[in-house]
């Protein structure tokens, strides 16, 4: 056998490391949401991604898969609790059948604004992050929706013309206000909702501007009562064998990037809130203020939800909610 140089063995043997660094020294991560790319939520995540690339130096790719693309929304979690998904974004009110502190953000009328969703985020963050934890995940941060209204082509004078109305329901709380007022609830998840408005299977919900606006929901509906009736949140979280498997500059990257889109976050949320209205103002749909009637219906309802979610989630919810009205 023929032995080659020794200058050229150790060039040959340079050039394959080399080589082989990058793909070593790589770690991706795929990143499942449930809503479109142009929405702020999705911006958020992507801006995110870019912000762990450039501070790792390429070390850690995070790939966003935006509109159900890779899971649909109740399957997010699943997905990175079981590692199929390193780290993904799920809307927290889905999950409330499993544990009534995930769905405590979609209780109508407890916090109604910007500063008091924060207020509830600081009261419960603690408790949530815990229960992350034990299903061996960890929560990087969180980012509100715009407030709560009603989407109909029906005249609402009060909760009584709500009756018999096609509902979307996409969470148990959602599903709850149908029970109460007496419309029927249909499951439909945010990226079917055009199609759902389209064929009839709904006539109306429960949701945000920026729901309106990306399913194009004035094609069809042409009323948003901004009821204001609480401000559900985002919640990127990880896969905790994911994150501590990183070396710690990266841990410590991904950290600092989320702390930062956390902050960004929730300054884009209530900075497109009137955006969203003028938009879809522009596509002909009439933004309306709840008369003091529907208002009131719709706390009662509100307060029927609350008893039953502080009964459901016992000392724990009632040792959130004292601390949250401590912060008012």
């Amino acid at each position: 056998m023929r032995c080659l140089p020794p200058g050229l063995t150790l060039a040959l043997a340079a050039i394959a490391f080399a080589l082989a660094l990058p793909a070593a020294a790589q770690t991706k991560w795929d990143l499942p949401s449930a809503y479109p790319a142009n929405n702020f939520h999705t911006e958020n995540l992507q801006q995110f991604a870019d912000d762990v690339d450039k501070a790792t130096g390429g070390k850690l790719k995070i790939q966003l898969h935006p509109n159900a693309s890779l899971f649909k929304a109740p399957e997010i979690k699943r997905a990175v609790q079981g590692g199929q998904a390193q780290i993904g974004e799920i809307l927290l009110v889905n999950y409330e059948n499993e544990d009534p502190l995930y769905g405590l953000d979609g209780v109508p009328f407890l916090a109604t604004s910007y500063a008091e969703a924060f207020k509830l985020y600081k009261a419960s963050r603690r408790p949530l992050e815990e229960k992350l934890a034990k299903q061996g995940m960890m929560l990087l941060y969180t980012v509100p929706w715009p407030p709560q209204g009603i989407f109909t082509n029906r005249t609402l004078n009060s909760a009584a013309d709500m009756k018999g109305l096609k509902w979307r329901a996409y969470s148990p709380a959602t599903a709850k206000i149908a029970e109460l007022v007496g419309a029927q609830p249909v499951t439909v998840q945010a990226a079917e909702v055009s199609q759902a408005l389209a064929t009839g299977v709904i006539d109306s919900y429960m949701s945000s501007g920026a729901t309106g606006y990306d399913s194009k929901s004035y094609e069809q509906i042409k009323k948003f009562y901004d009821t204001q009736a609480w401000l559900p949140k985002n919640a990127v979280i990880v896969n905790r064998k994911a994150f501590n498997a990183l070396p710690r500059p990266e841990q410590a990257a991904v950290l600092k990037a989320a702390a930062t889109a956390e902050t960004r976050g929730w300054k884009m949320s209530e900075e497109k809130t009137n955006w969203y209205y003028d938009q879809l103002r522009q596509k002909g749909m009439e933004i309306l203020k709840p008369s003091a009637q529907l208002t009131a219906d719709l706390r009662r309802v509100g307060n029927v939800m609350l008893a039953e979610w502080l009964k459901r989630s016992g000392q724990e919810g009632k040792h959130i909610i004292e601390q949250y009205r401590s912060l008012q």
